[in-house]
């Protein structure tokens, strides 16, 4: 049977919370404005997950409750995992499908389970088998939802072709009273135990006093497990000092002066493992410092999933070639440079490169912290002083017309 199409408006609202802690519940309607005789369902009968051991396979042991007056005749039963999660075994009545990431949500995997049964009024289901979930190698702090339908909800269009479960189909039956939930739509956090390497490389510089020369160093989410930050807060900060006797002159996307350094974040939320940020500098070589030497390192709030702290920084070196002066050694002088973000998107842990260099691995909206350059603001700026200028040529041009 065709499946109607989905609605996207509608999934963004509805999952647009990945990413919150905790357990996050999207209620129904205010009562006042509800159909008194129609159903109301809730989903619940499910805590927050701690504790996961990548491989494992665990169930997600789900209610279904109708608080409603009237009968539902059929319920749809989503569930949506992020990336670090994977169905284990889907009933031939459910069927799952891979979701690209966009806007504020990350890639995930959902799985829609169609029952076509009555749900009464007041009354607590339940799966006969409860839906089981593998935790991949990749596994750290992922998000499960769940939500419930009186429509099939449809496959979400920026997802591959769903495919339909091979095990035997279940029904639902009913659950001791007092497990129901309270929400259409339920956000819970599931946590793995596990470490993700976050890594830096500096970089070698050559070049003569006056030139402009580039300067790229990288982080990298060296794994195995990904990582996801919660809404509005940085994932990882990079500090990166230049040589003495060096000026900027362009910054990358995601960085700003701090002093003699510059503070950088990333371009998304998630760090899929394997997955990189590249920052692209140019550096004017003002004079001949002896031994002037930069770095990069990873700022220092504390990173528990990150043990190995041998790779948190590495060194920016500079050999001036030729004549020029030579100074004492200090703090580079830090000029003023276009910021230019880059954007891309990934699955898989794969990554792509933006147009200024910076290498993204997620795809999801970019990091919302202090260090993020918006590139609208940045852009907007420009067509003021454009604008600004065009005035300043049109009056110019008419006092000459008018000589």
């Amino acid at each position: 049977m065709p499946m109607p199409p989905h609605n996207r408006r509608a999934s963004r609202a509805a999952v647009a919370a990945l990413g919150a802690a905790g357990l996050i519940t999207l209620a129904a309607a205010p009562a006042a404005f509800a159909d008194e005789t129609a159903p109301e369902l809730v989903v619940g009968g499910i805590e927050p997950i701690d504790g996961v051991q990548p491989g494992s396979i665990f169930d997600l042991p789900v209610t279904v409750a109708n608080k409603g007056t009237a009968a539902a005749e059929k319920v749809w039963v989503t569930y949506a995992v992020t990336r670090g999660l994977d169905f284990a075994e889907v009933p031939s009545n459910c069927r799952t499908q891979q979701v690209r990431s966009y806007d504020e949500m990350p890639e995930r995997w959902t799985a829609v389970c169609g029952f076509d049964q009555a749900v009464e009024p007041g009354v607590v289901y339940t799966p006969e088998r409860p839906l089981r979930v593998k935790a991949l190698d990749r596994a750290f702090n992922d998000e499960l939802l769940l939500r419930v339908d009186e429509n099939d909800p449809g496959p979400d269009e920026n997802g591959f072709p769903p495919v339909a479960g091979t095990a035997p189909a279940v029904k639902l039956v009913e659950a001791p009273a007092g497990g129901e939930g309270s929400a259409r739509v339920v956000i819970l956090p599931v946590t793995s135990v596990n470490t993700a390497d976050y890594q830096v490389t500096g970089a070698a510089l050559r070049g003569r006093v006056g030139e402009t020369v580039p300067m790229k160093v990288e982080f990298t989410n060296a794994g195995p497990a990904w990582f996801m930050a919660k809404v509005g807060e940085p994932t990882a900060r990079v500090v990166i000092t230049p040589p003495a006797g060096t000026s900027v002159v362009k910054t990358p996307g995601f960085c700003k002066a701090k002093g003699d350094a510059y503070e950088c974040g990333m371009s998304q939320r998630a760090l899929n493992e394997g997955g990189r940020e590249t920052y692209n500098f140019q550096l004017k070589i003002d004079k001949r410092v002896a031994h002037a030497k930069g770095s990069v390192a990873l700022s220092t709030e504390a990173r528990p999933f990150d043990p190995d702290k041998s790779n948190d920084k590495a060194d920016i070196t500079l050999d001036v070639t030729g004549g020029g002066s030579t100074g004492s050694p200090g703090g580079s002088t830090s000029g003023s440079g276009g910021s230019t973000g880059g954007s891309g998107g990934s699955s898989g842990g794969a990554s792509s490169t933006g147009g200024d260099g910076t290498t993204v691995n997620g795809g999801h909206l970019a990091e919302t912290g202090s260090s993020a350059l918006p590139i609208t603001g940045v852009a907007a700026a420009a067509a003021v002083v454009t604008g600004a200028g065009m005035l300043v040529i049109v009056r110019r041009r008419r006092a000459q017309s008018l000589n």
